[in-house]
Formats: C-alpha cells, sequence, structure tokens
C-alpha cells in the first residue's frame, strides 16, 4: 500500500482517513448532546493525557462520567470495540484527569460508553438523508482498585 507524500516528502492525510477523523468527531458531538440533554454538565470534550485520551468527561450532581465514543455500524460491534486494554486506558486517563482538575472528589466516577449507529433516513425532497441513531449505557464498566 502506497502513502502518498507532499512536496516534502511527509505523508498527507488520505480522504478516508480524513473522513473517519470528521464522522469521529461528528460522533463526539452527538454523544455530547445527548449528555447535555440527559442532565450532565460537560468539563472536557477530547482531553489528551499522558496514558490516552478522554472522549468526553460530563458531571451530574456528584457523578463524574468518563464517556467512551464508538462509531460502528451496529450496536454490538460498537460495544465490542471498547476492548479490555481500552478500557485500561480510560481508567488510567480518567485517573490523571481526576488528579489534575478534581481536588477534594469524593463523588462516584462511572465510565459509559455512547454507540452511534446508523439509523433510519428521512427524505427532504429528492434528498435522502441518515440519521445516527445514539445508544446511551451508564457503568457500562466498572473500575477495579486492585
Amino acid at each position: 500500500m502506497s502513502r502518498e507524500t507532499d512536496t516534502a516528502g511527509k505523508p498527507t492525510a488520505n480522504g478516508d482517513r480524513v473522513a473517519r477523523y470528521a464522522s469521529g468527531r461528528r460522533a463526539e458531538w452527538l454523544a455530547a448532546g445527548v449528555m447535555i440533554a440527559r442532565g450532565y454538565r460537560l468539563l472536557a470534550l477530547r482531553h489528551r493525557t499522558p496514558v490516552g485520551e478522554l472522549d468526553l468527561v460530563a458531571k451530574r450532581g456528584r457523578r463524574i462520567a468518563f464517556v467512551e465514543v464508538k462509531q460502528r455500524a451496529t450496536r454490538d460491534a460498537a460495544l465490542f470495540a471498547v476492548t479490555a486494554r481500552n478500557r485500561q486506558r480510560v481508567v488510567a486517563a480518567s485517573e490523571h484527569w481526576l488528579a489534575r482538575h478534581a481536588r477534594r472528589f469524593d463523588g462516584v466516577r462511572g465510565y459509559d460508553i455512547v454507540a452511534v449507529v446508523p439509523g433510519p433516513g428521512i427524505a427532504l425532497g429528492r434528498r435522502r438523508f441518515a440519521l445516527p441513531r445514539v445508544h446511551y449505557l451508564k457503568d457500562a464498566f466498572l473500575h477495579s482498585t486492585t
């Protein structure tokens, strides 16, 4: 597989990669909207830590939710995409985030998943648009302190 390069010989982003990036950003914004609609306040979106990235950090009451967003063809595919390694990365990144941002945090932390999948299409005139379906799973995986 060949890689495209610019005039300086540096790799350039191909169309598929750019489209996936844009699609992922849309999924994260949809997930943020779902969390806000559920009464959460967004604390961070796409927060980078030395151990990994947190897609969303949101708070409602005493609960801080660390949300992993996955966009796949089916709900099951999105859920299975959150592997054990991925969960470990999210937990490690959340601990880093808490150490830096949540002084004296005595609330509950949760690890949630928002799965974004293709939904039904709607027709507007001659054009057809696919509306995504968003599934929210609260406490999708647990944090172990051992």
